[in-house]
């Protein structure tokens, strides 16, 4: 287990953080609720189900809190280029941000896989440009009940970002 591991596997029971109090991220300030956790995990599993993927029946969706507390939702779409395809992680970034929103406390990833699937590295990339600070929970299964949290920055450390281009 790495430095960047907010919390390990657990169920709900096992959280260390109470329920209504918030979720505090590495750098020691309060990211989301436990309320908010809940929410983006089941928003995450919703928007599976609205999945466009003919071809690799591979059913993603995401689930984003804004720093103003909106939840979006996003799905994976594929297209029979491939090229055109986009993850539900792009998804969901692009449409909070073509709203006037850039900064983002945590997202929530749920597949159909028995095991924690990690977003691909484009949608880390893509992810790290707003913050590595982000909070990414993915669950298990489309489960709402096991989770694991890690930072963009932990999945992606070392990134390439606007601090580059300065």
């Amino acid at each position: 287990m790495g430095d960047n591991l907010v919390q390990e596997s657990f169920a709900p029971a096992a959280a260390k953080v109470e329920p209504g109090q918030a979720s505090v991220g590495l750098t020691g300030r309060p990211s989301y609720t436990d309320a908010q956790r809940r929410e983006l995990m089941a928003t995450a599993v919703k928007a599976k189900d609205y999945s466009y993927s003919p071809y690799s029946k591979f059913r993603v969706g995401a689930g984003l809190l804004t720093e103003s507390g909106k939840i979006y939702m996003g799905c994976n779409v594929e297209n029979a280029s491939y090229g055109g395809c986009i993850c539900a992680e792009r998804t969901v970034y692009v449409k909070a941000v073509s709203e006037g929103h850039t900064r983002f406390p945590a997202i929530a990833v749920a597949t159909d896989l028995d095991y924690f699937a990690a977003p691909c590295g484009m949608c880390r990339q893509f992810m790290a440009e707003f913050g590595t600070e982000t909070v990414v929970i993915l669950t298990r299964a489309g489960s709402t009940e096991e989770y694991q949290e890690r930072t963009v920055g932990g999945l992606l450390p070392e990134s390439f970002g606007p601090k580059d281009l300065q």
